[in-house]
Formats: structure tokens, C-alpha cells, sequence
């Protein structure tokens, strides 16, 4: 029986990366990429803007404050996602199983390569594959699991490689603080730091009754990650081409607000969805079932997003293009396709920084308590 060995890959900067791939110009320039108004976010920023305190997700308005000779792009997500699918390749021709976690960063199974290759110096050979075939800089974290793994890529950057020995995790993460463990988000950081937890040694301390009690299941999590416990496996990786939902009314109706808010209450659950899986969409239809059972749809090319707002509006749009005969209606549907591998929280293009907080605290009620845990007011009342 061999000791798991596992890969972390995360393209560094990503959205940078590609720009000044594009723009040579633009390498070692303070850089914003994001939406562009007054209300905009940083989606990412270049190590040099970074210095000056920017950081992904911050108010557009903030970091150019703190960094007002920044250059600032709005981004272009078809770019990202074809460099994307040019290093997935790259990595796919490689790699024994591998599993592709988000737009940039990737999880590969190197399990039992040791005997034959060593899996410090595979990683390092392909590694170097990526760079050389792709024009983009990558790093790596090499060790049992895919926590350790990912904190180690952490540690490696900008553009490096860290191997944790098997039996020294813990040794490695202890000195590290918690918000350096993946999945902790800045509440979660501000409620373990209220709680006198800083480093990941100190949480791995605290009683799992107590995590469980303040966090909830995720509390078991918390403790299991803080002592390099994770035997998540390596889920390989199959590109899921659309999302759907549909609703049959068990009476034909014409009553368009309540459709509309039954379309918008859809949205949401799809949207979340999709940013619970990691995963963009760039083509929205709505289909439309009258009660003669006569049947149309009508789709539209987007920006790649997971905002529930923005894709509200698209949906509402093709809506009242396709409802032309009046007539009662038997069934609705919305469906997502064109489908890409990206994290909702560097897909901020067409968000505001009280939208985004907005969405971060539904979801979070969402994953914990379910998916219809939350909604729309309107729907609520409808249901009344």
C-alpha cells in the first residue's frame, strides 16, 4: 500500500498572467483587473499592486486609493477560459488522474509514482511543461492530501514548488495562520479570531465539540483541515455542459408577475448552483410550454458570470421576447449552457461591492442549511 501523493497546481495571477501574456507591456506594472465603475471589485491584481495592500475582492475604489498609479482592465473572461483549456490539455496529456478544481488550479493523483518516477521531480517536469507550452507562470504544492497541498501552493508562490514530507503536515501548517487553510472566508476568520484562534496549531487544539457547536458540521471540518486531515479524494474530471429547471403549474395561468417571480426564484437557485460547483455560464435560455402543449425556446450568448442579477435580468429579457401569443401557460424553464471552470469570487466584472457581500452571506446560509434556506421576498409572499 502505497502513501498518497497528491498534486496542487495553481496557475499564478491568472487573470494577470493571460493579460500580460497578451500585453508585454504590462509585466511589472501595478494592475487591477475588475469592474471598472465607482462600485466595482478587484477580481485580481499583479504582486506588484499587491504591495501596496490590493487584494482580489476589494472595492475597485479602495485599491485605487492605495495604489492609484494602478492600470486598471476589466477583463476578458473568453481569453482566461481558452488559456484555461490550453493548460488543461497540457496537464490532461500528462497526468495519470487529475482533477480540475477551477479555472486556474488543478488536483492530480501521483499516488504510488514514487516507485518508479519520484513525484517531486514529475511535478517539477511538468511544471515546467506548463510554463514552457503556455507562456504562464505556475505553482505547485506536493503531499498527502489535497489540504496540505493547497497551502502549500500558497507558500510557493509567486511562480515556485513546495514538497511536505509525508509525516511532517502538521509540523508544517502549525505556525501558519488559519485564514491560510482553504475555505475560511473573513467571517469565519473574524469569528475563530474573536475566539483568541490565530494559528492553525491553536485550532487544532480546540475541542471539536466546541467548533461543532460554533460553526456547525463545518466545525468538524475545521479541526479535521487544522490537523492535516482530509482523505477527500481525486475526482477526475468530466466538463458538465449545461444546468436546468423547469415548472409545471398544476393550473394554466396568465398571471405574468407570479411567472416572473417564479423565473427569478430559478435564477437564484441556479445561480447558486453554479458558484456552489465552481462553474460560469455564457448562454441563458428560457422555454415557455403553452397550455396547447405547443412548445418555444429562445437563448442568448452572456459574458461568462454566476451573478444572479445579471442573469436575472437576461432571463426576464428573453422572457417577454418569447411570450408573444398571450395564451395561457402550461410549464416554464430557464437553462444554463456553455458551462467553464471559474470561481464565482474572480468573476466580478458586472458586480458592486454590496452585491457581492449580498451573495457571500446567502450562499453561505445556503451551504449550511440548504438551498431553500433563502429567497426572494416576492416569493415568499407568493407562497402565502
Amino acid at each position: 500500500m502505497y502513501d498518497r501523493a497528491v498534486l496542487h497546481l495553481d496557475l499564478d495571477s491568472f487573470f494577470v498572467s493571460v493579460e500580460c501574456l497578451k500585453n508585454s507591456s504590462l509585466a511589472g506594472q501595478p494592475l487591477l483587473i475588475g469592474g471598472t465603475s465607482n462600485r466595482g471589485v478587484v477580481a485580481s491584481c499583479s504582486y506588484e499592486a499587491r504591495r501596496f495592500g490590493v487584494h482580489s475582492a476589494m472595492p475597485m475604489k479602495t485599491a485605487l486609493r492605495l495604489c492609484p498609479q494602478a492600470i486598471v482592465l476589466r477583463g476578458d473572461m473568453d481569453s482566461y477560459s481558452q488559456y484555461s483549456s490550453l493548460v488543461t490539455d497540457i496537464i490532461a496529456a500528462h497526468a495519470p488522474a487529475y482533477e480540475k478544481a477551477s479555472i486556474d488550479e488543478f488536483y492530480l493523483d501521483l499516488t504510488g509514482m514514487d516507485r518508479h518516477f519520484g513525484c517531486f521531480q514529475w511535478s517539477m517536469e511538468l511544471r515546467q511543461t506548463v510554463i514552457r507550452e503556455s507562456g504562464l507562470p505556475i505553482s505547485f504544492g506536493l503531499s498527502v492530501n489535497k489540504t496540505v497541498s493547497k497551502v502549500g501552493t500558497g507558500e510557493a508562490k509567486p511562480n515556485g514548488a513546495k514538497h511536505i514530507p509525508n509525516g511532517t503536515e502538521k509540523l508544517f501548517l502549525a505556525p501558519l495562520p488559519v485564514k491560510k487553510i482553504p475555505g475560511i472566508g473573513e467571517y469565519t476568520y473574524k469569528k475563530l479570531s474573536f475566539m483568541g484562534v490565530r494559528t492553525i496549531e491553536v485550532l487544532s487544539q480546540v475541542p471539536v465539540r466546541l467548533l461543532e457547536r460554533e460553526f456547525g458540521k463545518p466545525g468538524r471540518t475545521l479541526w479535521e483541515k487544522a490537523n492535516a486531515i482530509d482523505h477527500t479524494p481525486i475526482v477526475p474530471y468530466h466538463e458538465q455542459k449545461s444546468m436546468s429547471k423547469e415548472h409545471t403549474f398544476t393550473e394554466d395561468t396568465l398571471d405574468l408577475r407570479m411567472i416572473k417571480d417564479l423565473l427569478l426564484d430559478m435564477v437564484d437557485k441556479l445561480a447558486f448552483e453554479l458558484r456552489n460547483t465552481g462553474k460560469l455560464t455564457s448562454t441563458v435560455a428560457v422555454k415557455i410550454r403553452y397550455a396547447d402543449f405547443n412548445t418555444y425556446t429562445k437563448q442568448k450568448n452572456i459574458s461568462y458570470t454566476a451573478n444572479d442579477r445579471i442573469l436575472g435580468q437576461h432571463v426576464i429579457d428573453l422572457f417577454d421576447k418569447l411570450y408573444e401569443r398571450r395564451q395561457l401557460i402550461r410549464l416554464i424553464g430557464i437553462k444554463y449552457s456553455g458551462l467553464v471552470q471559474g470561481n464565482y469570487q474572480i468573476n466580478l466584472f458586472d458586480d458592486t461591492m454590496e452585491h457581492l457581500q449580498l451573495t457571500q452571506q446567502m450562499d453561505r446560509i445556503r451551504q449550511r442549511f440548504g438551498a431553500n434556506a433563502i429567497m426572494r421576498a416576492s416569493g415568499i409572499i407568493r407562497q402565502r
